[in-house]
């Protein structure tokens, strides 16, 4: 399974102004383990960047002057995320300005979702944690993910970040250690060890199918359940 965690830095809030991307950045993870590889680029966007854009990722339009512009690294950026499932925080938003650069490129031109599947991790947050803050810097600390270093937003940093968030928050990439050795992604205050990410060369992880007697026995509990429960049972939704 091949995932590539994307974030994306703009000119201002609102495509529909005009908006124009400025920075991409993308980490790849395979079987969920981060493989080093990854996309960035920084894009000239031929337009002003907002003031108030600028204070978020500190980004000038002097340090874009001598940047490709999108058309020109449209094709190596496709190539990188084609066939992969994205994981966008707030999908809708950056997913929305990568559209609509390959509309100015081509009218005609085939849309990201055409090319990946894009998972919100937004909406897997809000679902996982209804009703508390859901923003990066708030999952960082709720799972005790290091962003120390995340004085201004970056989309290569971002991406990375992200990364650690999602792995941790759908479980499997991770385990509690009693050290602090090993690769120390964060830690959290009062726990009884630290976080640590897992080698990147272990084996891949067994997978024990359940067997056709207990299929049978699950079903059997789960229509049980739909019987006496009101909207039904959750897991045949």
């Amino acid at each position: 399974m091949r995932q590539v965690v994307l974030d994306t830095e703009t000119t201002g809030l609102e495509v529909s102004q005009g908006h124009r991307i400025i920075e991409i950045g993308c980490v790849e993870i395979v079987d969920r383990k981060l493989t080093g590889r990854h996309y960035h680029q920084y894009i000239k966007p031929e337009r002003a960047i907002d003031q108030g854009a600028l204070e978020v990722h500190g980004i000038t339009e002097e340090f874009l002057a001598d940047k490709p512009v999108f058309s020109r690294v449209a094709h190596e950026f496709m190539d990188f995320i084609r066939g992969a499932e994205l994981i966008i925080h707030n999908a809708p938003f950056d997913v929305g300005f990568i559209d609509a650069e390959l509309k100015l490129m081509d009218a005609d031109a085939r849309l990201v979702a055409s090319e990946c599947k894009i998972t919100d991790s937004l909406q897997l947050a809000r679902a996982k944690h209804p009703g508390q803050r859901n923003n990066l810097d708030a999952l960082c600390q709720r799972y005790a993910v290091d962003n120390s270093n995340r004085t201004l937003h970056g989309a290569l940093l971002d991406a990375e970040i992200l990364a650690d968030v999602y792995l941790l928050m759908t479980g499997g990439q991770t385990t509690l250690g009693l050290s602090a050795d090993d690769d120390v992604i964060g830690s959290s205050a009062g726990s009884a060890g630290t976080i640590r990410r897992l080698p990147a060369d272990r084996p891949k992880l067994r997978v024990i199918s359940a067997t056709d007697d207990e299929a049978q026995a699950h079903e059997a509990r789960l229509d049980k359940l739909s019987e006496i429960a009101e909207n039904g049972a959750v897991w045949r939704r």
